[in-house]
């Protein structure tokens, strides 16, 4: 191993893939650090499952290329390469039973018999399939198919395991179960899991970092709470949760601020980035955003609009506020706020929010994003 390499480190340098006139990744550079959790999220047809597949070796790049533990891998055919790739559709030899199914590839790769048994054993304990197996893949549940074959991948022991939505066939409670699931897996085991998926929440719950993909390219590389928080462009604001989005104008800056003043005492503030002039848009999330009572705060935002709609959404209330500025903003209350006083349609209401949840996002911040995360702009 090289130094400074960890085991099961994966490299992308400048890869594109087109599909006849199409491009489908365009000049993509990422590195996934050995160990780690490691999702790309996006809409259908945005690249992703086209760089899973670059890195599992079914499509070459037409440029660039792939390392993984710092060998150049961009030609080495998917059996050569230490990694395995787990699909939506599972792929179990319905007339084997589990534990003949995960040792599969042992045997296929002519491992002696007494360790295919201990490595086989040792997996059914990490998947929590102990006492199963002797059954065929149609006694159990799809969360337990699910389980087996992620045993049957894990127990090569590759660098890197490649998920490809995994998930998508299960319902939405098995889905969520086995999502934590997946996450201690890959702790426990310490392999680096690249995951595909078009489910925010979903990457969000599991990941250490999160490549949000579109049109072919990274948009940004960061943390979940840094995209949930610092959305570097208008894309990922939209695509990861609900958020509010306002037209920047910035009429002076003072004490770190940009200042919108709307008049009537109205204003809308956002940290100053200190990068030039800042242009595109404030976003703002739902939950931020108070009903105000009193006095509004010097360094808080406060404007006022008539509410055009009230959603029950179970844990929270949604309001639909449209302000005088013609613009609209959607805020969501805990229900354990909303009382006798529950606001509705036709209400005016003043709101606030603190000038540090707002964020700037635009060519700017961007760049700025970008270089925070080590990815080239």
């Amino acid at each position: 191993m090289n130094g400074g390499i960890r085991s099961g480190e994966i490299v992308l340098e400048g890869c594109t893939k087109a599909f006849g006139p199409v491009a489908a990744v365009g000049d993509l550079s990422i590195a996934i650090p050995g160990g780690e959790f490691f999702s790309l999220l996006g809409p259908s047809g945005c690249g992703k499952t086209t760089t899973l597949r670059m890195i599992a070796g079914f499509e070459t790049p037409d440029r660039g290329r792939i390392l993984l533990e710092g060998a150049d891998v961009t030609h080495v055919p998917p059996a050569k390469r230490s990694v395995n790739m787990v699909f939506q559709a599972y792929g179990l030899f319905p007339h084997m039973t589990v534990a003949e199914n995960i040792a599969f590839g042992l045997r296929i790769k002519k491992v002696p018999r007494d360790e295919i048994g201990r490595r086989v054993a040792e997996m059914l304990g990490t998947v929590r399939l102990e006492r199963m197996e002797e059954r065929r893949p149609v006694q159990l549940s799809g969360g337990q198919q699910q389980r087996v074959a992620l045993a049957r991948a894990l127990v090569n022991r590759p660098a890197a395991l490649l998920l490809d939505e995994p998930l998508g066939a299960l319902d939405l409670k098995l889905r969520k179960e086995m999502q934590l699931e997946l996450k201690q897996l890959q702790v426990s085991t310490g392999t680096t899991f690249v995951y595909v998926t078009h489910d925010q929440e979903e990457a969000m719950t599991m990941s250490d970092r999160i490549a949000v993909m579109n049109a072919g390219i990274v948009e940004q590389l960061a943390t979940p709470r840094e995209l949930y928080q610092r959305p570097a462009t208008e894309f990922v604001a939209g695509f990861i949760g609900v958020s509010n989005l306002i037209a920047l104008r910035i009429d002076r800056r003072e004490e770190g601020l940009l200042v919108m003043d709307l008049g009537e005492g109205e204003r809308i503030l956002a940290p100053d980035p200190g990068v030039g002039e800042p242009t595109g848009r404030i976003t703002v999330r739902p939950e931020w955003i108070k009903l105000a009572v009193g006095d509004v705060d010097t360094r808080a935002s406060r404007v006022s609009g008539t509410i055009a709609d009230v959603v029950y959404l179970g844990s929270v209330t949604q309001l639909i506020v449209d302000l005088r500025t013609g613009e609209r903003l959607s805020v969501h209350r805990l229900n354990d706020e909303v009382g006798a006083e529950e606001p509705r349609p036709g209400d005016t209401v003043v709101l606030q929010w603190a000038a540090d949840h707002s964020f700037v996002i635009g060519a700017a911040h961007t760049d700025r994003a970008l270089e925070h995360e080590g990815r080239p702009a």
